[in-house]
């Protein structure tokens, strides 16, 4: 099929990380990926949700919202009240806390704010993928504290959407596609090749475990160009937290 704007069935849109877009945030990304335009901010707080007080370890949550006119029609402000917003918050919050020692960086939250600029499909896969750049960004500016040793990553995080859309599989879906796929699958993975979340629907029918193959195999290519980006915008070099959690290992692309 003739896609949209050109691109062949495996290739993603335009992908662009703009680090430090928010000047006063402690991290921050600005992601476009196409159209989609999302703005991530983190923010170190000295302080942990109840159910954390006193065991000495952080805590990695996040925030998705799609302000007003990110949509061809205005989108009521809701605070993350629930529903869909809720849920991509949820998502966000489970990628990031999955690469991240939370015991290592003390009574801390680390809280993301992910604000969708312009929505044209895409906009959780972006959003977990500018999140990690603010993320380590923050880590980085605790460490700059002196209140860290080095960055407690594990490891990266990147997600992407594939989908089957008029029978063909397909990478990183815009919003026509996605609203008229037959599948489509949200993919979230450390950069070690581990599956953090796969969700996956079928809509307008079913798919076989040969098609999910196929797609986790589509998506795992494009998760490595977003890695690259990711890895691009950080300055070629992120930094993990060592085993014996006393000194960085550094990862260069």
């Amino acid at each position: 099929m003739s896609r949209n704007d050109g691109r062949s069935a495996a290739a993603l849109r335009p992908l662009k990380i703009v680090r430090g877009a928010a000047r006063q945030a402690e991290g921050s990304a600005l992601v476009e990926m196409g159209r989609t335009k999302v703005l991530c901010t983190a923010t170190v707080e000295e302080r942990v949700p109840p159910f954390l007080r006193g065991k000495g370890s952080g805590w990695v949550t996040a925030e998705y919202a799609m302000l007003p006119r990110s949509s061809s029609e205005r989108i009521a402000r809701d605070h993350v009240k629930g529903g869909r917003a809720l849920e991509i918050s949820r998502l966000i919050g489970r990628s990031l806390r999955a690469i991240t020692d939370l015991a290592a960086f003390g009574e801390r939250t680390i809280l993301l704010d992910c604000d969708v600029l312009e929505a044209d499909g895409g906009t959780r896969t972006a959003a977990v993928n500018g999140a990690f750049v603010a993320l380590h960004d923050a880590f980085f500016a605790l460490a700059n504290r002196g209140a860290l040793v080095a960055p407690p990553l594990l490891d990266t995080v990147a997600a992407v959407s594939v989908g089957r859309v008029a029978g063909e599989l397909l990478l990183d879906l815009d919003y026509s596609e996605d609203s008229t796929a037959e599948v489509d699958l949200n993919v979230v993975m450390t950069g070690s090749g581990g599956f953090i979340e796969v969700q996956g629907t079928g809509e307008r029918g079913t798919f076989s475990r040969a098609e999910l193959a196929k797609l986790l195999a589509l998506a795992g290519r494009g998760l490595k160009s977003v890695q690259r980006a990711q890895r691009k915008a950080l300055g070629g070099e992120i930094a993990f937290l060592a085993p014996e959690g006393a000194r960085a290992a550094v990862s260069k692309t």
